[in-house]
């Protein structure tokens, strides 16, 4: 069986400066470090791309956001994904795509962790799938709650992680992944 890098998102409205303040400014650095140890073995890449057909959205597929960022820009041959939900996995191909190439391992990178990559994240492990969350390869933006409350970036961040961790994904770093990457299986 293999394992597949799935990036999710990593889009340029994530970099405008309309979410506000977020954690982790180095996300997309790590991401990109994991493409190109993916790269290197062979194994293969999967981007994921939020479009939306909504003219309002950040994510409307005639603004300059709903672009990849240039430090994930995909390669002819890997794989792309279009979504707009928040799962990857919700009316698209991704799941045959998986069957079909035989993966069983998915290591999960990209923004934002509270939204998109944990609802995929989620759906992988109910799926079957060994599941990978890379944590410095991930970001949160600050959120409100029903009440007013509002949350800092990271808190969201260690909150969505915690909810995540030994549940639906093991949590791991850009390090972790690079250094032990035949282990991954």
């Amino acid at each position: 069986m293999r394992k597949a890098l799935l990036l999710i998102d990593i889009q340029k409205t994530f970099r405008d400066g309309s979410w506000g303040g977020r954690n982790n400014d180095a996300a997309e650095n790590n991401a990109s470090r994991l493409l190109a140890s993916f790269r290197e073995h062979g194994d293969l890449v999967i981007h994921v791309q939020h479009k939306s057909q909504n003219p309002n959205s950040r994510f409307y597929v005639k603004n300059e956001g709903v672009g990849f960022q240039d430090s994930v820009l995909p390669l002819d041959g890997e794989q792309l994904i279009s979504k707009s939900v928040n799962s990857a996995f919700i009316g698209t191909h991704l799941q045959d795509y998986l069957e079909e190439n035989g993966v069983s391992t998915l290591v999960i990178a990209g923004l934002t962790t509270p939204h998109y990559v944990s609802t995929t994240t989620r759906m992988a492990s109910n799926l079957g799938y060994k599941t990978y969350l890379v944590e410095d390869a991930t970001a949160s933006f600050a959120l409100q709650n029903h009440q007013g409350k509002t949350f800092s970036p990271q808190d969201v961040q260690e909150i969505s992680l915690a909810t995540l961790h030994d549940e639906f994904a093991v949590i791991v770093s850009t390090d972790d992944v690079i250094k032990h990457y035949h282990q991954l299986n």
